[in-house]
């Protein structure tokens, strides 16, 4: 994701948070892929093909994943104040 940026992930269906798994980070769910690294290979430039093939993951989810994502991102104002602040 891009700097500043948040996902709210509570709303998809394909997302599961869950302690246990991968330190409570969202996950594909039934998986321990985090969906964060499917956003951030995208973010750097990496097609969906290319995600879905390095993933081992089907096409149509890295797509949904994507789209959520999209309508989804929010800024984190503490993130963007920080990073801001003069010094």
């Amino acid at each position: 994701m891009l700097d500043g940026e948040q996902i709210d992930w509570s709303q998809s269906p394909l997302v599961e948070v869950n302690p246990r798994v991968q330190s409570g980070a969202p996950v594909l769910r039934g998986t321990r892929m985090p969906v964060n690294a499917i956003v951030d290979n995208f973010d750097h430039g990496v097609s969906e093909t290319e995600i879905s093939e390095q993933f081992q993951v089907p096409l149509d989810r890295i797509q949904a994943i994507l789209a959520y994502a999209k309508s989804h991102r929010m800024l984190d104002h503490n993130a963007l104040s920080w990073k801001t602040a003069n010094f």
